[in-house]
């Protein structure tokens, strides 16, 4: 019995006095619900009936619900909170999985970031370094050639000193034997190293 047929149910019975004395009478003395008429005198001995009758069907009414309509939707309504409740887990469950691939990405990202930086410090101390050793590699090289040029310089000058030596002795003696007649090698080349020791070229 379903509680749509309990319901017409209890309806016809609480019809049925009204209907009842409407076939004794052939007419409904009282308009209205006769359950409600307390003081009729025709209508008034059907109080205790439909009371009784009211309790009863109530009362199977209350048992039907209790035992078919309630349970079930009892059962709807857990299996409902129970979708919810599991479908806040699986969402929670998903937030909990993103915020920890988040926070390893995170952690990737920061990671990859201080390789990045520690490879970066050092390729530049090892550019420095090669730098360095190629500079002072380059300063060696350029103070091996200045000093094999101050030594060439040193040696042309002093040949050079040496043939102006030769040539200024030659001059003056070409010159004084020219003057004179007669020359003394020895002594132009004693005047002339003298001269040059005074100019500051011996």
């Amino acid at each position: 019995m379903t509680p749509r047929i309990l319901i017409v149910a209890s309806l016809f019975g609480l019809a049925l006095p009204a209907l009842a004395l409407a076939a004794t009478t052939g007419e409904v003395p009282v308009e209205g619900m006769p359950q409600l008429a307390f003081g009729h005198p025709e209508q008034g001995r059907f109080l205790v009936a439909n009371v009784v009758w009211l309790f009863i069907l109530f009362g199977l009414l209350y048992v039907l619900m209790a035992n078919y309509a309630l349970p079930r939707v009892a059962s709807v309504l857990a299996e409902r909170q129970a979708r919810i409740e599991a479908d806040l887990e699986q969402a929670q469950a998903a937030k909990q999985r993103a915020d920890a691939a988040l926070a390893e990405h995170q952690a990737a990202t920061a990671r990859a970031r201080a390789e990045a930086q520690a490879a970066i410090a050092t390729a530049t101390q090892q550019a420095q370094a090669e730098t360095t050793v190629r500079e002072e590699a380059l300063n060696a090289r350029l103070a091996a050639q200045i000093d094999a040029a101050e030594q060439r310089i040193a040696t042309s000058r002093d040949a050079a000193m040496g043939a102006l030596r030769t040539v200024a002795a030659d001059a003056a003696e070409a010159l004084v034997a020219r003057l004179t007649g007669s020359t003394d090698r020895a002594a132009v080349e004693r005047a002339v190293g003298t001269e040059l020791a005074a100019r500051g070229q011996a």
